[in-house]
């Protein structure tokens, strides 16, 4: 990581505008790209780009290499001369500030399908011939996955350790007689993923050409139900049905008295060291190819994890379970080189744990909502902040500053009002100027903050399964007076 002072926006692709129902990284992409130059931003940070399933959560995903066809663009499509102008009307939930994804997955694919009837019948000779290179290029993840989400498609959704047996052990003979029967299927998915990609990559190339890098976000955990578990299930600990034993978690804290029970299962950090961690080898490079920087959430999980019994119903009955520290990133530089890397190190952060990130060198974070009520002593509050550090207004996890600071007892809010000069009626703008005037070599603020949006726009209530990742921003909202006055105190503290 460079330490040149610099600024960015927290913006998922899904929250973005557009006529398709759910933000995608078409068009809207492009000119928030724009709007980000004109307020002087050289960050965009996103959360993970994967293929999301129930619950909508981009932090629990089919897969941790593949692209989520969601975010596919249909009118770059429709200029593909792949699909019709007239299949983007009528996109459910249009315009507005929700995503209904009830409504729009199924709307979605359709479409999508169409698109891949349309590439069968006119894609020119270079399309297909690009195709078929991204499809062996990525063989070592793509024909897994793809193979995983057409079966998937042909049980309903089931997660796959309801398959029959022969597909949820991976049978040999068993995998070559569905990838014939479902040959068809599976180059559906391989087509999604090569488009994503492709659309991907220009939209970045477009952001890095105006100087603009962009943030990916690394989970430490995958799903259960994922190609990742079905195709490595040695790699975690599973019962003799392919159940976990063990499944990750956090202790109690900021957010839950009684903690959280993600349901993740858990790494077995032995085989992985006798496989030269070659898995996470594989998850870094592909996610290096997607972005500029990587934030990497959980991160104490690598010093030590919650481990949690599988058949609890919360996760006070866990205990703390051994990472494996500072090999993994060694053996990953070893084949990849040096990574720009930052690390989410909120929460319950203990010893081991800062010594690990500063044996690693990453820069750690600093969230604003956090550093109030105490004394001066906090690591959140911005004169103790270093240079080596992001700092955050709020992040995907909190509430909006508005909404926050709506429900804050009156005692923290006069330690705000005391600590910052803050006003009511402008205490997203107050936070975001304490993040901007930081030593913090950068800063990040959530796209909800510079509109100034109260509880109903935010993104996600940990702990809660349903109803989240839904707000998107409506395309008034990317205005020039916006960008002047977000690039106005950029300049000002010397991140433009």
């Amino acid at each position: 990581m460079d330490h040149r002072r610099v600024s960015g926006v927290l913006l998922h692709p899904s929250s973005l505008p557009g006529r398709g129902g759910i933000g995608d990284i078409g068009d809207a992409a492009y000119r928030f790209v724009d709007w980000l130059v004109m307020a002087k931003q050289r960050r965009w940070q996103i959360m993970p780009l994967g293929p999301t399933s129930y619950g909508d959560s981009p932090y629990a995903g089919l897969s941790a290499l593949a692209g989520n066809p969601l975010l596919i663009s249909l009118e770059q499509l429709v200029r593909n001369g792949w699909l019709d102008e007239g299949a983007l009307d009528g996109a459910p939930g249009g315009d507005g500030d929700w995503i209904d994804y009830g409504a729009i997955i199924p709307w979605k694919k359709i479409r999508l399908e169409w698109a891949f009837a349309g590439f069968l019948a006119h894609a020119g000779a270079g399309q297909r011939a690009d195709f078929a290179r991204f499809c062996a290029e990525q063989r070592s993840w793509l024909d897994t996955f793809a193979l995983f989400a057409a079966l998937k498609e042909a049980y309903r959704g089931e997660p796959w350790n309801r398959w029959d047996e022969g597909l949820a052990r991976r049978d040999p003979a068993a995998l070559a007689e569905v990838q014939q029967m479902l040959a068809d299927r599976i180059r559906f998915q391989q087509f999604l993923q090569w488009v994503f990609f492709r659309q991907w990559m220009e939209l970045r190339q477009y952001a890095n050409e105006r100087g603009i890098q962009i943030i990916g976000d690394l989970p430490i955990f995958v799903a259960f139900d994922s190609a990742d578990v079905w195709a490595n299930p040695e790699l975690f600990y599973l019962d003799d049905s392919g159940n976990p034993t063990v499944v990750a978690g956090v202790p109690p804290d900021y957010f839950s008295p009684t903690g959280q029970r993600w349901g993740n299962p858990l790494y077995r950090w032995d085989r992985l060291a006798e496989r030269q961690y070659d898995w996470w080898v594989e998850r870094f490079r592909v996610l290096f190819s997607l972005v500029d920087i990587v934030r990497i959430d959980h991160f104490r999980g690598f010093a030590a994890c919650w481990e949690v019994p599988a058949q609890a119903e919360t996760a006070l009955e866990g205990r703390w379970s051994p990472g494996p520290g500072a090999d993994l990133f060694a053996t990953v530089q070893s084949q990849l080189g040096a990574l720009p890397i930052i690390v989410e190190d909120l929460g319950l952060i203990t010893p081991d744990v800062e010594a690990l990130r500063q044996q690693l060198g990453f820069p750690g974070m600093a969230v604003l909502q956090f550093a109030w009520g105490g004394d001066a002593t906090s690591s959140y509050l911005p004169h103790n902040y270093s240079r080596d550090l992001v700092v955050y207004t709020g992040t995907h996890d909190n509430d909006t500053t508005v909404g926050w600071w709506a429900i804050l007892d009156e005692r923290t809010r006069q330690h705000v009002r005391d600590y910052l000069g803050a006003r009511d009626e402008h205490i997203a703008w107050d936070f975001i100027r304490a993040a901007l005037m930081s030593v913090a070599d950068t800063a990040i603020i959530p796209m909800q903050d510079i509109l100034g949006l109260g509880s109903w726009a935010r993104l996600n209530l940990p702990g809660r399964a349903e109803g989240n990742w839904a707000w998107r921003m409506r395309p008034d909202q990317i205005n020039s007076d916006l960008a002047y006055r977000l690039g106005y105190l950029t300049a000002l503290y010397g991140r433009g």
